[in-house]
């Protein structure tokens, strides 16, 4: 919880707020979307290195791809970030793909820890898994051994190590390369 200093007609007021999940103003952006927001979000896409270059899908692109038109090349960046972030990969920019291209990180993430079981944790295996990371078997289980993958990484990138996926280790998470040029 963030708190901010307001002045209010010469009284200090103190205003709470959740800084990860505070909403923007930014309106939803899907393909066939035109304008400023879309030239926005394609420099933070491109701040993110999430273009697929042409006709190399490993060249980069710059500043070409800012053209304030949500085409397909746009979808593919999303949708390539939204993979990053953790995130439903539609293609649509809301308020969390919005809120993740703004703090560089996943946002609203669970903690998770040994016993934890789902879908999300499946995906954090795979992740590990193509970072060169030994997790055992993907199955969607945070067993002992996801959990000694979790602390490898965490150690490797000086976080504290307990083995818990929480805020931090969430950011470490979406940094890994798992794409390979």
């Amino acid at each position: 919880m963030n708190y901010l200093d307001n002045n209010l007609h010469g009284k200090n007021i103190m205003t709470s707020f959740n800084a990860t999940t505070a909403q923007l103003q930014k309106p939803v952006l899907k393909e066939g979307s035109k304008g400023e927001a879309v030239k926005e979000l394609q420099r933070l896409l491109l701040k993110y290195d999430v273009y697929i270059g042409t006709p190399d899908a490993c060249s980069p692109v710059g500043e070409e791809v800012v053209d304030g038109i949500f085409g397909a090349r746009t979808t593919a960046a999303v949708k390539t970030f939204q993979a990053r972030m953790f995130l439903t990969q539609d293609g649509i920019v809301g308020d969390r793909t919005w809120r993740s291209l703004f703090k560089g990180a996943p946002v609203d993430m669970p903690t998770l820890k040994k016993g934890s079981k789902g879908d999300l944790v499946k995906r954090i295996q795979e992740r590990l898994t193509v970072a060169g990371y030994e997790v055992g078997k993907i199955d969607g289980d945070f067993g002992s051994s996801l959990e000694k993958a979790v602390r490898q990484l965490q150690k490797n990138t000086g976080l504290p190590v307990d083995g818990v996926i929480n805020d931090r280790t969430w950011f470490e998470l979406s940094k890994l390369n798992t794409n390979f040029c």
